[in-house]
């Protein structure tokens, strides 16, 4: 299991970089695991990674293997710990949230799509040192009732059930901060209400959930 985990990792760092959501070796994936994590090491391309090279860490920050841990893990680590509805975490550094958390900016209720994130905006934490416990304080508390916020001059952070769930928010946290930077650019976006977006985080709460299926008898 360990194995098909950290091949998951691999994947899913290689799909950032396809999918346009992250250069180089910028950004990380990190994984609950066994009482700690598992988190994508420091600064190797993704390309090139094999299983080993995946650091398993424990919750103190304790790493094992062959490998250095990616610098953020402290994000990782803290975001697993204090949600227990995670579990896996993608930063990353993708051009249009960036570009908005590089002037300070969050992504406001514009579209409906923004509560898939868990609330009526996408917050931008403060900026903080890379790979610091004050970045990691910064993000969780963006993050409170939130699946993902931007980090100012930097990027951003979402977590998810599982890699596949964490990725795609990602991806739809990017999507919405190209929308919103395009939209910028005509004017000033319309806001939908605090109660529409209530009844839409509500929706979401079901959205995609389909029936389990009974079994025929034969």
């Amino acid at each position: 299991m360990s194995d098909a985990l950290r091949r998951a990792m691999i994947a899913a760092a290689r799909r950032m970089n396809e999918l346009g959501i992250n250069q180089g070796t910028s950004g990380n994936i990190g994984v609950g695991w066994r009482g700690g994590f598992l988190v994508t090491p420091s600064g190797m391309e993704y390309e090139h990674l094999k299983p080993a090279d995946i650091v398993a860490m424990d919750m103190d920050g304790n790493p094992s293997g062959r490998r250095k841990p990616s610098s953020e893990w402290r994000i990782h680590r803290d975001i697993l710990a204090a949600r227990p509805e995670a579990g896996a975490v993608v930063h990353a550094h993708p051009p249009y949230a960036t570009t908005l958390a590089c002037l300070g900016r969050g992504i406001p209720s514009f579209h409906y799509m923004v509560a898939m994130a868990g609330g009526d905006s996408i917050r931008c934490a403060p900026y903080q040192t890379f790979g610091t416990e004050a970045l990691s304080k910064a993000a969780l508390a963006a993050l409170r009732d939130r699946r993902a916020c931007l980090l100012a001059n930097h990027g951003l952070v979402a977590f998810g059930r599982d890699i596949p769930h964490a990725l795609r928010i990602a991806v739809e946290v990017e999507t919405l901060a190209g929308q919103y930077w395009r939209a910028l650019q005509i004017g000033r976006p319309k806001l939908l209400s605090k109660a529409e977006m209530n009844v839409v985080i509500e929706k979401f709460k079901t959205y995609g959930v389909q029936p389990k299926r009974t079994p025929r008898r034969p």
